[in-house]
């Protein structure tokens, strides 16, 4: 496999969701996983002039329940998600810009609750698949996350 135009990453990175307005979470990068999965609570599925919507809550910081980000997009579709323990869930899916280091491009993303999980984000090998190779012994590679 050529790396010429794929960068390396590590097993774990900071990504930036413009879109959601989100400047940096965690994310696990999960060539097991499929799809891209974010952390949400307060799910609400609407109606604006004739498109369907989804508006919820992310806690983009691990153990950080006091900063929130609420955001609102367009439903995209809705699937049925079995996770690493066997379980199905119906989960909304977005489309949604995700940024890792000097890259950005357009992902779909399932929206469920990850509290319990050690990530807020996962990235799948959806939306890694011919951009990058992943080096599971390093972390960061595309820069740590911003100074507050």
């Amino acid at each position: 496999m050529s790396t010429d135009k794929q960068q390396i990453i590590g097993w774990r990175e900071w990504v930036r969701l413009p879109k959601l307005g989100i400047e940096h979470i965690k994310a696990k990068i999960d060539t097991g996983a499929r799809s891209s999965a974010l952390h949400t609570f307060d799910l609400e599925a609407y109606q604006e002039q004739g498109v369907n919507m989804i508006r919820f809550k992310i806690h983009p910081v691990q153990h950080n329940s006091k900063q929130i980000v609420e955001c609102h997009c367009p439903i995209l579709d809705q699937r049925t998600v079995t996770d690493s323990g066997g379980h199905k869930e119906e989960r909304f899916v977005i489309s949604t810009e995700a940024c890792l280091g000097d890259l950005c491009w357009e992902i779909e993303m399932t929206l469920t609750n990850r509290d319990s999980m050690r990530f807020r984000m996962l990235l799948g090998r959806t939306a890694l698949a011919g951009r990058f190779v992943v080096d599971p012994q390093a972390s960061y590679l595309t820069g740590h996350r911003p100074a507050r």
